[in-house]
């Protein structure tokens, strides 16, 4: 694809992908539990929300929280304490269900009925850059309306299908020079 960055950094340039910003910004959105699952309270509240009912349970097995009821039950009162391995399949299946159950919403919330939402995009840092390879590129502001795929592929975990959205479907409405905000220093919107 044409204006796709191929060799990103070569000459000091530092960013992100703009679709890591867009699945940071979004993570940022759909909020969650503050307190790290390392301590007691963040493992108790991780593992409620993840037990609360059945469709909660079913969600969780799917994500990779694969233990038997047993454990659960010990982990819930105290008794037994996960590993570390388990603390991570905690902490990820915690998030596959949050982004799923939180992923209607916050699309009706960026879609605002067809009006969109409104996107800043900072472009990449170009400070480690040699001043004669350097190229101007400006903060950029657009208006975002179509966020059902976007919103699909982050809450599915797709970074690929997120990363190909972003920059087939919402980049290409930049311009002729699209391919520059490819990988940016920040995305922000509010929703």
């Amino acid at each position: 694809m044409p204006e796709r960055n191929l060799d990103f950094g070569k000459y000091g340039a530092r960013g992100i992908k703009g679709s890591d910003a867009v699945a940071r910004k979004l993570d940022e959105l759909a909020g969650g539990i503050a307190t790290p699952v390392t301590a007691k309270r963040g493992l108790m509240a991780r593992l409620h929300y993840l037990t609360r009912s059945d469709k909660s349970r079913q969600a969780a097995r799917q994500a990779g929280l694969t233990v038997t009821d047993r454990t659960l039950k010990a982990w819930l009162e105290g008794k037994r304490h996960p590993s570390k391995a388990n603390l991570e399949r905690i902490e990820s299946a915690y998030w596959a269900v949050r982004r799923r159950n939180v992923a209607r919403h916050l699309l009706a919330r960026l879609n605002r009925d067809g009006r969109g939402t409104r996107v800043e995009i900072h472009p990449f840092n170009q400070s480690g850059v040699p001043r004669q390879l350097q190229r101007v590129v400006e903060y950029r502001t657009m208006n975002v309306r179509r966020w059902d795929r976007i919103v699909a592929s982050w809450a599915a975990g797709d970074d690929q299908g997120l990363d190909d959205t972003w920059t087939t479907d919402v980049l290409p409405d930049l311009g002729s020079q699209w391919g520059q905000y490819e990988y940016v220093t920040n995305i922000g919107f509010a929703a």
